[in-house]
């Protein structure tokens, strides 16, 4: 049998096929594109092939499968994949050379590929977040430039703005200038308010994302992206712990023989579902709906202990735990079970 490894890169990729002994079939750097993926794999006969997680991978992946090709996209940080590896000099071609030898003697950790239709979902939810950054910092702008000249505009809700700025008084030639802004926004808006009504009717059609829906804090935006992301929860084995692992919200710790010493959160893993998270933890932070109370009360008596910021921390991970429990044990927020977390961070 044979075994592949690439060292995918974004313009150009190191190839490199060798026999069950180790031996060099083909080696070669090729252009990341399909066409050359079929040029040296097509007419082979189906091998095991082996490549990081990346950008790029997935669709490497289902263009190499389309051959009848078996693929593994392997976890970039498990260290043993590359062993034969030295440290100190780092090369594509020592890359690829590792992966190989990782590929043929089964070192290595498969990651997790995310379903076709998830991965639709964090498209859709990365352009609206897109979006929704344009119009903040397009806002921004507008306010910089109407305060160069005294004015303010009132605040209130971004999808509004336009509205609130047709009470400002604007002189003529700082109009012209900020013409242009008025109409990015105008169509800022639009977009937004159809993004809007998509997310809706995903949301409303997912049995998962309505029941995560349940919990405190917790919208269509925070449920889409916590389904998304996570996509399988059997890929954790079923515990919560590992999730919050995942998503990042979990001390850093330095230990050694009898010192124990914990730090900030580890920040590894998805950026923006953490981001979404903590907003979920300051929406219950804040809020004074009934069904929260109990994370506010403890959240709160928390923060009189430790600190605001860090009981903050602290709710996101255990709200990360009890969405998981509700998605693994199909149960609604009022069911719950029950979630140990550590309170440190």
């Amino acid at each position: 049998m044979e075994y592949g490894a690439i060292d995918l890169h974004m313009k150009r990729s190191h190839v490199r096929i060798v026999s069950e002994d180790g031996s060099v079939i083909w080696k070669g750097r090729i252009d990341t594109r399909r066409a050359e993926f079929e040029r040296v794999f097509a007419s082979r006969s189906p091998m095991r092939i082996l490549l990081e997680s990346s950008t790029e991978s997935e669709w490497v992946a289902q263009t190499l499968e389309s051959m009848g090709h078996v693929v593994v996209v392997a976890d970039p940080n498990y260290a043993a994949m590359y062993g034969t590896r030295n440290r100190r000099i780092k090369t594509d071609e020592r890359d690829v050379t590792a992966l190989g030898d990782a590929n043929r003697l089964g070192v290595y950790r498969a990651a997790h590929r995310v379903s076709a239709a998830q991965r639709q979902v964090r498209r859709e939810l990365r352009v609206r977040s897109h979006l929704v950054q344009m119009r903040t910092r397009t806002i921004g702008l507008l306010r910089a430039l109407l305060r160069q000249d005294g004015l303010r505009v009132p605040t209130g809700s971004a999808d509004r703005i336009l509205l609130r700025l047709q009470q400002v008084a604007v002189p003529a030639a700082l109009e012209a200038v900020i013409a242009p802004l008025r109409h990015l926004l105008a169509e800022l808006n639009t977009q937004l308010a159809e993004a809007e009504v998509r997310v809706d009717a995903r949301a409303n059609g997912d049995a998962v994302v309505e029941r995560l829906m349940t919990a405190p804090g917790v919208g269509p935006i925070v449920a889409l992206a916590f389904r998304a992301v996570l996509d399988d929860p059997a890929r954790f084995g079923g515990d919560a712990r590992r999730v919050s692992a995942f998503v990042g919200v979990v001390p850093s710790e330095d230990s050694s023989a009898e010192r124990r010493q914990k730090g900030h959160i580890t920040k590894m893993g998805p950026t923006e579902l953490r981001a979404l998270l903590v907003q979920a933890s300051w929406v219950i932070w804040r809020g004074r709906s009934p069904e929260g109370a109990t994370l506010r009360a403890w959240a709160h008596a928390l923060a009189d202990r430790r600190g605001r910021r860090i009981a903050i921390i602290a709710l996101a991970r255990r709200l990360t735990r009890i969405l998981y429990a509700m998605w693994r044990d199909g149960t609604d927020f009022g069911d719950r079970p029950r979630v140990r977390v550590s309170v440190a961070a």
